[in-house]
């Protein structure tokens, strides 16, 4: 979906572009992670691993954001969001508190998961939490073999460990995922082990498209993934 809509083709849309959920509560995992609890009638909602739910910021900006869980049958779903700079999404999201209402559209995108493949390897940053803590059930239940890789700043270098999450590995966010020789001297690549595995590959667009590379001169596994923010660009 697009990141913005002129100011008169919002108020065209106005009336199915109305608040439909609210905050139910909010929590900061750190200084720049905030998870909020939202609750509404998601009953004809489809939650697919790597779908997206677009949220209304403003009058006429938009942006897409994952779903970290749910709960059909209470009405609930929880988004973990990047507090960062001054983008009008982190602003907006810093401000939500209980009982505030906004538009959230229903999930839609790119399926990730497949079960049938034994080894997952999913890359990614902050922007990248929610994807991965939607997947860790499935992968547990269906006994995958999984591991993490997470690009992250250091304040935030403990959020993976504070959500519980499993088999992952925590780097620096310093550019490394921009260099290929760096990338193909991680451990991953050291061993037969991952040669098959599915790859998914989500945050950072630059250190998508180097990670991706890298896998495609490997002949390595099979490869899904998804930018989810670039410096510069406005509303990916």
């Amino acid at each position: 979906m697009i990141s913005s809509i002129p100011k008169w083709l919002a108020d065209l849309f106005g009336s199915s572009l109305r608040p439909n959920v609210k905050v139910l509560e909010t929590h900061y995992i750190s200084s720049h992670i905030k998870k909020i609890r939202f609750q509404g009638d998601i009953s004809k909602w489809s939650f697919q691993i790597g779908y997206a739910n677009v949220i209304r910021v403003t009058e006429t900006e938009y942006r897409n954001y994952t779903v970290a869980y749910h709960d059909k049958k209470k009405g609930i779903f929880d988004i973990i969001f990047h507090i960062h700079g001054n983008g009008v999404g982190s602003q907006y999201m810093d401000t939500l508190k209980a009982n505030d209402e906004l538009f959230v559209s229903l999930p839609r995108g790119k399926k990730f998961y497949e079960p049938n493949v034994q080894q997952q390897f999913i890359f990614g940053d902050e922007t990248s939490l929610g994807l991965v803590c939607s997947l860790l059930p499935l992968l547990k239940k269906h006994k995958h073999q999984f591991h993490f890789y997470f690009e992250l700043d250091e304040a935030n270098k403990s959020v993976p460990a504070l959500l519980d999450l499993e088999n992952y590995t925590v780097f620096q966010k310093n550019g490394s995922f921009r260099n290929e020789k760096w990338i193909n001297d991680l451990p991953v690549f050291q061993t037969t082990d991952w040669k098959e595995a599915r790859f998914i590959l989500t945050g950072n667009v630059k250190s998508v498209q180097t990670f991706r590379k890298v896998l495609k001169h490997r002949r390595t596994g099979k490869i899904s993934s998804q930018g989810y923010w670039l410096e510069g660009k406005k509303g990916l």
